[in-house]
């Protein structure tokens, strides 16, 4: 990038394959070799300039607009981060405007947090010819299963708006402590994003947060644990782990809102993971308007956890 480690600015001009990206993903994905917080500072401290005006880190750009860019000092070569290291994760459905993998627990979705790359980023250093490969929308770290993520600008735009409007049915499953108890219902406490003094991200009920719901059937129960299938009617961070927890059913294996006691014994049965999977996705193609229905296979874990507990629902 030209004017890097210089004493002027440069000037962008946005393509269409920039148009609706977030302009910290933008500038991330140009400024190679230029630390993370080097670019959120100058987001912050109002340094970059989209037409001559201030924006925020989530702005999403327009074709045609002129973004500046201050001087960046480039760290020294021995501090940059190694390049992502070329990855095809499970791949579930593919077309000229789309992709759905079926991401493993463990795998991030992109980088950050103390994670240099993530499935996206590897999944760009594997498919290197690709003009625009973009995340959809995010899956927590531990949770696996279906993931959506544009191989076309508009597809991009209208699986957003989609999201937006609901447009999307995602259904979970997920192992849980205790017998679940009322049948199908709904939760919908408020939820509250914030950042703990360790700078992890963290999520609680609270009268103050933003509207959550989520739609929870039960397939199967026992004293010690319930098996659920979960539709989400809004999409917040760590909606349903969050929502399970407060309803007294937290999701097995989890360690950030989970019974911990519990998940030491179901490590002790051989079971080191979030029990949350993304099982499947039901929308209307974001190009051609036809009807898709994408399922991800349940993880052999949870697979063997289900045929323990319940045989007959065992997949």
């Amino acid at each position: 990038m030209n004017g890097l480690g210089n004493a002027r600015a440069t000037l962008l001009e946005v393509g269409e394959d920039g148009e609706a990206q977030r302009i910290d993903n933008f500038l991330l994905r140009r400024l190679k070799g230029v630390p993370k917080s080097h670019v959120y500072r100058v987001l912050r401290s109002g340094e970059v300039r989209v037409n001559s005006g201030r924006v925020k880190p989530h702005y999403r750009l327009r074709a045609g607009d002129r973004v500046r860019v201050p001087p960046l000092r480039l760290p020294a070569p021995a501090r940059r981060a190694p390049p992502a290291r070329p990855l095809e994760l499970p791949v579930v459905h593919e077309d000229a405007a789309l992709l759905a993998l079926d991401k493993p627990s463990g795998v991030a979705v992109h980088g950050g947090s103390g994670i240099s790359h993530g499935a996206i980023e590897a999944l760009r250093a594997a498919r290197p010819q690709a003009k625009v490969l973009e995340l959809a929308h995010r899956l927590d770290r531990d949770t696996s299963g279906l993931l959506l993520v544009a191989k076309k600008r508009s597809a991009l735009i209208e699986l957003h708006r989609m999201l937006r409007e609901g447009e999307i049915e995602k259904r979970y499953v997920a192992a849980v402590l205790g017998r679940w108890r009322g049948g199908e219902r709904e939760l919908n406490a408020a939820l509250h994003k914030y950042v703990t003094a360790s700078g992890e991200r963290r999520v609680s009920v609270s009268e103050d947060g933003r509207r959550a719901v989520t739609r929870v059937r039960p397939l199967a129960v026992s004293e010690r644990c319930s098996l659920l299938e979960l539709t989400l009617l809004t999409g917040r961070t760590h909606q349903i782990r969050v929502h399970l927890a407060h309803a007294g059913h937290p999701v097995l294996g989890d360690d950030k809102y989970g019974d911990f006691e519990a998940n030491r014994a179901l490590a002790r049965e051989g079971v080191a993971r979030l029990m949350l999977h993304a099982q499947r996705l039901s929308f209307r193609h974001p190009v051609t308007g036809s009807r898709l229905r994408l399922e991800a296979p349940w993880p052999e874990a949870l697979r063997r956890f289900v045929a323990r507990h319940w045989p007959e629902h065992a997949r």
